[in-house]
């Protein structure tokens, strides 16, 4: 449907309760989603601001209802630019003094936040010294978050870490092995993905039992950015990303885990920089790199079959995933649970049934027709391993913070 005006033509949502917006911030985009928070948390619509400063910028929002739904072209030349339109839009649509508060995804908290946290003074100014730590997230994050500030000064903004799943890593996985001043100064794992996991271990809860969730459980978040966790007893052991999402297995631009003497070699033999050397490995690499054609698993699978370098590329992406599987289920002293989530681990089931192949050692056995239907309980009668599926859902985790900090009790879904 086509909006004329950035209300739209959509008819009002007129929500019963009050809301939260929650918002996940990127360079040149803003996705949200807006949720009831009167009694049980309620989902009733969700949209994105794409392309921000360049040509084609689009608004999109998909409610529950077709009549709900908006999408048309706008002209946004920076985040302030975008926040104006969204205001716009929840003033005709939503109402005035309906949205009580807004949840923030911020990737990375650095070594000082480990929960949500209100936004003020001093956590802006130390998101700001952390741009150092992520220059692909950070940025875009703090601009959205005082462009809301301008635009709504008296709501309350929450910011959510991706990095405070993971915490409270043990020291053996926490520390990197460089000179030990540099974790003074805040060098070490963090871990990323961390609202997800958040979720996937609550979900897992209900579904499998408080037993299964405190067990011994890795948890494979596999998408356009993709890692695992190790997680016992309901608690972070391990995690595949590092002091950056760079690290870990390769996804469909990052590398994953490199020798670190390769940024030195290609210095020397190809005149790159620091700069270059990180697009390479952040935008360059991956799915990418290997394939030379596509960052998108599904592009891959088709060509496979014709293509080597596409072959080379799923094959290299599953061999890894299965050996953190397997370096993790040795970490833990076994395995009891493996989850797969995100775009990939949710919706391929080839590329599940590859990372399983000959994992049977560890107890991991997939039932073929569970894998192909995407069914929640992947695993085979027998396997002494349960392999789950489940949709992972990173904003409800936002509203659902954003309440615990507002001090906002919320019913049972």
């Amino acid at each position: 449907m086509q909006a004329a005006s950035a209300g739209g033509l959509a008819p009002p949502m007129k929500p019963a309760q009050k809301c939260v917006l929650t918002l996940n911030g990127g360079s040149s985009s803003i996705k949200f989603a807006l949720y009831e928070i009167g009694g049980a948390l309620r989902r009733l619509c969700s949209g994105r601001i794409e392309r921000i400063g360049i040509a084609g910028t689009t608004f999109t929002v998909k409610g529950a209802t077709a009549a709900e739904n908006v999408s048309r072209k706008i002209t946004a030349r920076d985040h302030g630019a975008a926040v104006e339109i969204l205001r716009k839009w929840m003033e005709a649509n939503v109402g005035a003094g309906v949205v009580v508060a807004m949840g923030h995804r911020v990737v990375h908290g650095g070594p000082k936040y480990s929960a949500p946290h209100r936004v003020d003074r001093a956590l802006l100014k130390e998101l700001h010294r952390l741009v150092p730590f992520d220059p692909q997230h950070l940025p875009g994050e703090i601009q959205l978050i005082e462009a809301l500030q301008k635009e709504f000064p008296r709501l309350p903004q929450i910011a959510c870490f991706d990095t405070a799943f993971h915490h409270d890593l043990p020291n053996v996985a926490r520390l990197l092995a460089i000179p030990r001043r540099y974790a003074a100064k805040g060098v070490r794992r963090y871990g990323f993905h961390g609202l997800s996991y958040t979720f996937l271990m609550g979900e897992l809860a209900r579904v499998a039992g408080k037993k299964a969730a405190h067990g011994r459980v890795v948890l494979a978040h596999l998408g356009n950015g993709a890692s695992l966790a190790a997680v016992h007893q309901g608690r972070p052991m391990d995690t595949s990303m590092a002091f950056t999402p760079t690290a870990g297995v390769p996804m469909s631009t990052r590398s994953g885990d490199l020798d670190p003497a390769l940024g030195l070699f290609f210095a020397q033999t190809e005149n790159m920089t620091t700069e270059q050397f990180n697009d390479m490995v952040n935008f360059k690499s991956g799915l990418l790199g290997l394939s030379e054609t596509s960052s998108d698993m599904r592009d891959l699978l088709q060509r496979e079959g014709r293509d080597s370098r596409a072959a080379e590329a799923v094959a290299h992406f599953c061999y890894h995933v299965k050996k953190f599987i397997g370096s993790y289920a040795a970490a833990l002293g076994g395995l009891d649970t493996l989850v797969f989530a995100g775009g990939i681990g949710e919706n391929n089931p080839e590329i599940r049934w590859r990372i399983c192949d000959n994992l049977t050692f560890l107890g991991i056995k997939l039932d073929k027709k569970r894998n192909a239907a995407n069914a929640g309980l992947l695993s085979a009668v027998g396997s002494r391993v349960a392999v789950r599926l489940i949709h992972t859902d990173e904003e409800s985790v936002i509203a659902r913070s954003v309440c615990g900090v507002l001090g906002v009790k919320l019913g049972k879904d």
